[in-house]
């Protein structure tokens, strides 16, 4: 019965231990005891019950605007602050015309009719009283024109543009025939990176959940039981979702369309994975036990405190990132790691409740009965295990000595930041607008350099600035509608000559501020477009400094207290990281040669690293807890060899099972979502198949019982004497 010995016969219900262990009780027994799961059930449907319409209001929680994602101490975050005295929060839209032939008169009356339309415009944050222009590419028969019109951000940040754009693009499309129009600018790629998101949540969830569906029928083909991980799964992410929308509404937790988007991959993606671990030795005890609650009860127990530190690893990693400099990277960590303690709590008591109360059936047709023969013992990964074990050495050796010449594509790595146009993987308007704008116009009109000092320094700022090389003489000035100084500060912006996203761009912004803060008494600060970019670029390089060594430093004390050893987690540690610098460099070698992308986001490397150490640890973890529990009876040798057989299916089910959610990141059209999903899924694969299978086993095989040191299972002893399980076990009860 539930919380008494194991019937079945030695340790574990093995019959291969001469000593009988009580299950301990605990949770182990109120999560499947004959009454109380179905308590567990209970409860778990009044929480969803009442968390449901919260968590579909997490999308109106979220916050995009500019400073929930910039650095929180740069100078252009600061220059956000103080601009919003002087104006709204806003983001420039810039309508563009040409005609390669030169604009015509019928061309020129439709732009003088927009321009009269948008300036009249007041809805969805349409400043139309502020709108620049029409300017003309050259005064004599000019090509091109464009306008400049600002469009105030709501509380939900860049999301808002989208109506506001869509507006104005009704209005300006009516233009004579044969003239291109496109709407560029802050404001057309804000409206294009909403239209990108738009349906984020439905496009991951049904994405994600499609992948699981396919993965758990081709592991268990069984109908009846991928129900189970799946119902468990979209539990924990709806009670998630609830979750981090009250911290968010009433504890201030800052929520934007990233780690929303990651939220629902990073449940998917944990939670199944400790389903398929779960399920794996609760199939095993169902061999070792008549009674399904015992069976389960032992299968928490034994699998327990691996899954526990799986999850503990992952959270703990991610709530490092609250050490993060850019706002988007630290507001990811604490929602990450919600994410994944709820898919924990699902997956050891909901999860593991259902079971019990479906009953053996739930496995049909390949149903687990007392005493059949433990298939994982003489499958592919136990002739697998077998072939590593004959020449460990160089098997590990000859593993090290690819994964680095996979790593060598790191020099390929472009990691300094996206430009706009090369942000989407498709065309978007936005992008067609600004190749035309930048032809024809300075290419950093739209999204000037900004200026904030001192009033009493205006003249000395306002030469300075205007001497600067890289800004367009003239540009410098406050723009039409806004009061120029305000609270004893002058407000001042400038165009510039290059792309903000341009490397032309950021030095001149580096220009800037080494000049304007020498200037005695005026407090200068730069901010605008560039000024961001550059500020971006520069705190993504500080946190991968900062925080790479302090997720290793986490995982590696994590290993050390689970395993009670201290050489096999540096042995894990390093595989990992031998790991993520081979998909690293695989990953930056298809970005350039196969998809075609100009370069990497400049949180990639910190985003792949964590996605990659914290998740693929979790192998690494279910294999070596297993194989030390084997090597308390059979001796660190035997103990590989059967742990490799026992949690290869499962682990292998597992990768491809979070392989697949990661991947799922591809299916919007934003490059850094592409590649964060490529880079994490290979990173995976070749964890799964084989760092863990063979680089992981084979060098602990080479160690030998050292590397479990200093523990007692350093010490070489005999393996304990095999036993036939007993014959008398009692028939399961209801």
């Amino acid at each position: 019965m539930a919380g008494g010995t194991d019937r079945a016969g030695g340790r574990d219900g093995r019959g291969d231990g001469a000593t009988r262990v009580a299950v301990p009780r605990g949770i182990a027994h109120l999560v499947c005891g004959r009454r109380s799961k179905w308590v567990v059930l209970a409860l778990w449907i009044i929480v969803l019950v009442a968390v449901s319409p919260l968590a579909q209001k997490l999308t109106d929680a979220q916050k995009n605007d500019a400073a929930s994602w910039l650095p929180g101490n740069a100078e252009s975050t600061q220059v956000l602050n103080l601009q919003k005295q002087f104006v709204p929060e806003s983001a420039p839209a810039v309508v563009v015309y040409a005609r390669d032939g030169g604009l015509t008169a019928a061309d020129k009356a439709a732009i003088d009719k927009d321009v009269a339309a948008v300036r009249a415009m007041t809805a969805h944050g349409i400043i139309g009283s502020r709108l620049v222009g029409p300017q003309f590419n050259q005064p004599q028969n000019p090509v091109a024109a464009q306008f400049i019109v600002p469009i105030v951000m709501g509380e939900s940040g860049w999301t808002s543009l989208s109506d506001a754009v869509k507006e104005i693009r009704a209005t300006t499309g009516e233009s004579s025939s044969g003239l291109q129009v496109h709407i560029t600018g802050p404001g057309g790629f804000a409206a294009d990176s909403n239209d990108a998101f738009q349906g984020i949540d439905g496009t991951l969830l049904f994405s994600a959940l499609g992948v699981v569906i396919v993965i758990l029928l081709i592991t268990y083909r069984s109908l009846s039981l991928l129900l189970l991980p799946v119902i468990s799964v979209v539990g924990a992410l709806f009670t998630a979702e609830a979750v981090i929308y009250l911290l968010a509404r009433h504890a201030g937790l800052v929520v934007n369309a990233q780690s929303a988007g990651i939220l629902t991959v990073l449940v998917f993606g944990a939670g199944t994975d400790y389903a398929l671990l779960l399920v794996a030795r609760y199939r095993e005890e169902l061999r070792r036990h008549a009674d399904r609650h015992e069976a389960m009860a032992q299968a928490l127990h034994r699998a327990g405190p691996a899954i526990i530190a799986s999850a503990a690893t992952v959270a703990l990693s991610m709530l490092c990132l609250l050490a993060a400099e850019m706002n988007s990277t630290s507001g990811l960590g604490p929602v990450a790691a919600v994410g994944v303690a709820v898919a924990l709590v699902a997956m050891v008591t909901l999860f593991p409740a259902l079971l019990v109360i479906f009953g053996r059936w739930v496995f049909w047709p390949v149903v687990p009965h007392v005493g059949t023969p433990e298939p994982t013992r003489t499958g592919l990964w136990a002739r697998i295990g077998d072939r590593v074990s004959r020449r460990p050495r160089a098997v590990w050796a000859t593993t090290v000595v690819i994964l680095g010449a996979l790593g060598l594509g790191l020099f390929s790595l472009n990691a300094s930041g996206l430009a706009q146009a090369d942000s989407f993987t498709n065309t978007p308007d936005s992008v067609v607008g600004q190749h035309l704008q930048a032809k024809y116009f300075p290419a950093g009109g739209g999204q000037p350099l900004v200026v904030i000092a001192r009033s009493g320094a205006t003249s000395q700022v306002t030469s300075a600035l205007s001497g600067i090389k890289g800004v367009v003489p003239g540009s410098v000035g406050t723009p039409p509608g806004v009061t120029p100084v305000r609270n004893g500060r002058v407000y001042l912006e400038a165009t510039l000559t290059d792309r903000p996203d341009s490397d032309a761009a950021k030095t001149t912004v580096d220009r800037a501020r080494t000049t304007l803060h020498a200037i005695p008494g005026a407090d200068a600060k730069v901010g605008g477009g560039a000024a961001v970019i550059k500020d971006t670029a520069e705190a993504s390089s500080h946190d991968d400094i900062l925080l790479i060594p302090l997720i290793l430093l986490v995982v590696l004390v994590i290993l050390s207290v689970l395993l009670r050893a201290v050489i096999a987690p540096l042995v894990l540690i390093g595989t990992v990281v031998l790991s993520f610098a081979a998909a690293l460099g695989v990953s930056a070698l298809a970005f350039r040669h196969v998809l075609d992308f100009a370069g990497e986001d400049t949180s990639f490397p910190l985003f792949v690293f964590v996605f990659l150490v914290a998740l693929g640890i979790d192998y690494n973890i279910f294999l070596m807890t297993r194989i030390r529990e084997e090597s308390a009876l059979h001796g660190t040798r035997d103990g590989v060899r059967i742990g490799l057989a026992a949690t290869g299916g499962v682990i292998t089910s597992a990768g491809l099972v979070l392989a697949g959610t990661f991947a799922v990141l591809g299916t919007l059209p934003v490059v850094g979502f592409a590649e964060i999903g490529f880079a994490v899924a290979f990173g995976v694969l070749l964890d799964t198949f084989v760092v863990r299978s063979v680089l992981v086993s084979a060098i602990t095989l080479d160690i030998g019982d050292r590397v479990w040191w200093p523990g007692r299972l350093a010490t070489p002893r005999p393996p304990a004497p095999r036993v036939s399980p007993r014959e008398d076990v009692p028939a399961e009860q209801p």
